[in-house]
């Protein structure tokens, strides 16, 4: 197996899995959580979406949770902005990196954002020019590369044409994310071929929800391709709202185990990484979805 060396995991918790949350989440415990995670050696954390509140009020405060952050050198910021009114917004809180998404099902585009897959691009389109002539790095999320839940399985020349669509509007690296968690090794394996038809393997990373338990294993899949960047969400935050059942993304407790036991090197501390996913889940409580979080607090009680 001709396995990447060194991974980097983008830590997407404080977005993409707290937003669906029903309770309000206070800045506070928001901030901590960034803190907890860049203390455990995350370098890439998502933090927050400039939406409107009316839709995501989850997320209403981004402006305050971005300031409160104690910035790390070596830490990249990255906030998600679906348009122009909310990189305006996003930009004067400093980030390092945004993040615009679109689909490859056009079913999910209309029921999701409201529009059509080439509606959303020509909406990202000034957000990615103006993000680059700031400086701003752009990543690009395709939801639904594998299965949608309103279309079923989405074909894998859909993801090849969301992904030069993206690369034409100069979207600099993209994640091929499997928003419901329907996929199997093999279709996410199409998936990403696809995609390398634009982008190079360097700028491919992976997100996967674990809905049907196969996050590991696609993963695992996207590793041996030279895949050697991934989507992870503290204790298995996460789900998608527009897809009944769907559970959270692959815990980044479970991944780093995994990478660590294959001996490929990601630069973060397990156990502080268990301890911000518990802190996480004691605040909502609930119980952590990572499954090596829960043997693993369960050895420590028991020790």
């Amino acid at each position: 197996m001709n396995l990447p060396p060194r991974v980097k995991l983008v830590e997407v918790g404080p977005r993409d899995g707290l937003q669906n949350e029903k309770q309000a989440v206070p800045a506070a415990v928001k901030i901590e959580l960034v803190q907890r995670l860049q203390a455990a050696g995350l370098t890439e954390i998502e933090v927050t979406s400039f939406v409107s509140p009316k839709w995501v009020p989850q997320m209403a405060d981004n402006a305050e949770v971005m300031a409160g952050i104690a910035r790390q050198s070596g830490v990249r910021y990255s906030v998600l902005t679906p348009n122009l009114q909310g990189f305006e917004a996003a930009l004067k809180s400093r980030p390092d990196e945004i993040v615009v998404f679109a689909a490859a099902s056009e079913a999910f585009s209309q029921k999701n954002i409201n529009c059509s897959i080439a509606e959303s691009i020509e909406r990202f389109a000034p957000v990615v020019q103006a993000a680059r002539a700031a400086g701003i790095y752009v990543r690009g999320a395709m939801s639904c590369t594998v299965g949608c839940p309103y279309e079923g399985e989405v074909a894998p020349e859909r993801v090849g044409y969301l992904a030069g669509l993206m690369k034409g509007i100069g979207v600099q690296h993209i994640g091929v994310a499997d928003t419901i968690g329907v996929g199997t090794p093999l279709k996410v394996q199409h998936a990403i071929e696809a995609t390398l038809k634009h982008y190079d393997i360097d700028a491919i990373s992976g997100h996967f929800h674990d809905t049907y338990g196969q996050a590991l294993a696609n993963t695992l899949i996207s590793l041996q391709m030279g895949v050697w960047q991934f989507d992870t969400s503290i204790a298995g935050l996460g789900g998608c709202p527009y897809a009944k059942g769907a559970t959270g993304n692959v815990a980044s407790e479970d991944v780093v185990y995994l990478l660590h036991g294959m001996g490929i090197d990601t630069g973060i501390d397990l156990d502080k990484l268990i301890d911000a996913g518990q802190f996480i889940s004691d605040f909502l409580q609930r119980k952590s979805g990572s499954r090596v979080a829960t043997a693993m607090v369960n050895k420590r009680l028991n020790a």
